[in-house]
């Protein structure tokens, strides 16, 4: 195996790479992180995310299917629909704290 594939071979089984494939989008990493705040209806993440609701809805149905959020359905007049976050979606709370970290030291000291 010439290095070139070993190294492509390395970044293709890499753990953070596949992360970011798999919720590396701004619009999913967002709903996750407005999820953390516990059940929300869909027009309450919209205004929180500033989504639009084609994109919202797409995102949504998306990390549902992923296994990073659960939709909740309360029958009424008129009918709630309720997102959270899964035990997966909630296992990314800790590395978006850390994300958080490390752009309050980084990225704020770069713009001063």
């Amino acid at each position: 195996m010439s290095s070139d594939a070993a190294l492509e071979a390395k970044y293709d089984s890499c753990p953070v790479l596949k992360t970011l494939e798999e919720v590396g989008s701004r619009w999913q990493m967002s709903v996750i992180h407005v999820l953390r705040e516990g059940n929300l209806r869909f027009n309450e993440i919209k205004r929180a995310t500033d989504a639009n609701s084609q994109t919202l809805s797409r995102v949504l149905d998306d990390l549902e299917e992923k296994d990073y959020v659960n939709r909740r359905v309360e029958e009424g007049s008129p009918v709630a629909v309720y997102y959270s976050l899964t035990p997966k979606g909630e296992d990314l709370i800790s590395a978006f704290d850390e994300i958080y970290e490390w752009g309050e030291k980084w990225l704020d000291s770069e713009n001063e």
